[in-house]
């Protein structure tokens, strides 16, 4: 390399020199878009905010049903042991108790253990659905037939074939009913449809 080449390429052509950029956007411009920005951002902040509570209170509403209902497994369950309980006692005839120290014992014990089964079941939330002689509810009761019967009001539960229950507001259980048809016409707004 020649001592001409390297002071070409040490010496640098000094730049011309740019004019400083002129700003075009006037102050009231400028404070106007940050301003917009600012409004921009407090509203994405709002937004999230307001997520978050939403989201916070759904898992607080998750975790108290989890309390809540973290039972019906088991309850459910315990339904069929109420269930035969309440069997045993409609299978013994009322003239049967009369006389029999041992049938009446017996009755009454099993009457006992029904009483102290729904009242524990109860402080837990789970309630037996009253059906007979209401009105009928496809939110409450399956209607599994129609009974004639004139001195009840179409669509009065007539018969009970299994209770229903229950948990909390939540229906556990669907009371098994049997609904009466042909008798006096319900008043307007209590009418049920139970052609369905």
């Amino acid at each position: 390399m020649s001592e001409e080449q390297t002071t070409e390429q040490g010496a640098e052509t000094p730049a011309p020199e740019s004019p400083a950029p002129v700003d075009t956007v006037s102050p009231e411009a400028r404070i106007a878009e940050l301003e917009a920005e600012v409004a921009k951002l407090k509203s994405e902040v709002l937004y999230a905010r307001a997520d978050t509570e939403n989201v916070r209170r759904r898992l607080e509403q998750q975790a108290e049903d989890r309390g809540k209902f973290a039972v019906s497994n088991f309850a459910k369950d315990v339904l069929s042991v109420a269930d035969n309980l309440r069997r045993a006692l409609d299978a013994v005839p009322p003239n049967a108790r009369e006389g029999n120290d041992i049938a009446n014992t017996l009755t009454v014990g099993v009457e006992l253990t029904e009483r102290e089964m729904l009242a524990t079941m109860e402080r837990y939330g789970i309630r037996l659905i009253q059906a007979m002689g209401e009105r009928f509810d496809p939110n409450l009761h399956q209607a599994m037939m129609e009974m004639e019967d004139a001195n009840q009001p179409e669509g009065t539960v007539v018969m009970v074939m299994q209770q229903g229950y229950q948990l909390h507001e939540r229906l556990l259980r669907p009371a098994l009913v049997a609904v009466s048809k042909g008798g006096p016409k319900a008043p307007p707004g209590e009418q049920v449809d139970t052609s369905v």
